[in-house]
């Protein structure tokens, strides 16, 4: 008997996968849809999930979360494994341990391919299993490249939709944690504006050592006490608003959302992890 193929699309919370799993939607009907939870999503994120879902018509399976929470396996369990140790650009421990081993666990020795939304008009490279793991039976799927989407064909799936884009799109560009290292500096003061208790929960986390002198911060080279100083932000959202006057006045007729982004891009541009933000 030939063993059954699993059709599986991951879902970060952002524009590029939850496009695809509309498009995806009439054309794969056993497709099947998987959030990986870390416990530290914006609650902008977990609605729009739910938008999602009931739009699907199917649940969308959320990944290390269990009834019990005690059994847990979100960023603090990790964080915990890990001595406190907060991720980085150079050691992310979270991906790992938060998106591509439950989602390893998810598919198990099953045959499965994965739908990626990567698009046409960018350049990047897809899952593949990371040298500590054995699975060879994850065949990734681009249909977004495949078929020539791009960008703005991302916004019309779903503004046609009617899903639209999660509402921290509005000061926010990445979907993934809240505290996510990946952020820039005016998104952690959208974060400021937006959620200050979850922007003090992310302070919490940062640690200094006293005797060294080593600072242990989301962003490299400053603290978030550092950063939520009211001139520090004016400076902040100054720089931004100027940058975005310029974007908008070279291409007048674009998206609020494309001027922000190339904005953000600008202030920095490091590629973050494809699981977390797709």
């Amino acid at each position: 008997m030939a063993q059954k193929i699993r059709h599986v699309l991951g879902l970060s919370g952002g524009k590029d996968s939850s496009a695809l799993a509309v498009y995806m939607r009439d054309k794969v009907p056993e497709m099947e849809y998987f959030f990986s939870d870390t416990g530290k999503e914006l609650q902008e994120t977990y609605d729009f999930l739910d938008r999602l879902e009931a739009f699907l018509g199917k649940p969308i399976v959320r990944l290390n979360m269990n009834a019990d929470a005690n059994s847990n396996r979100d960023f603090d369990h990790w964080l915990t494994v890990y001595g406190g140790l907060l991720p980085s650009s150079q050691i992310r421990w979270c991906t790992v341990n938060l998106k591509i081993r439950p989602f390893e666990e998810y598919i198990g020795t099953d045959h499965a391919y994965h739908y990626i939304a990567i698009r046409a008009d960018e350049d990047r490279i897809g899952y593949k299993p990371p040298s500590i793991s054995s699975l060879n039976n994850i065949e990734p799927k681009y249909p977004f490249k495949e078929d020539g989407i791009t960008k703005e064909d991302v916004y019309r799936i779903l503004e046609e939709s009617g899903l639209g884009l999660p509402d921290y799109y509005k000061w926010r560009t990445r979907s993934g944690c809240y505290f996510c290292f990946f952020q820039r500096k005016s998104e952690w003061v959208g974060l400021l504006e937006q959620h200050p208790d979850l922007f003090e929960l992310a302070k919490g986390y940062e640690k200094f050592n006293s005797e060294t002198g080593e600072r242990f911060t989301w962003c490299q080279g400053e603290s978030l006490e550092e950063l939520s100083q009211p001139e520090r932000i004016a400076e902040i959202k100054a720089n931004t608003e100027k940058a975005m006057a310029s974007k908008k006045a070279a291409k007048p007729n674009r998206r609020l959302i494309e001027i922000l982004t190339d904005v953000l891009d600008d202030e920095d541009d490091e590629e973050p992890c494809l699981p977390c933000h797709k």
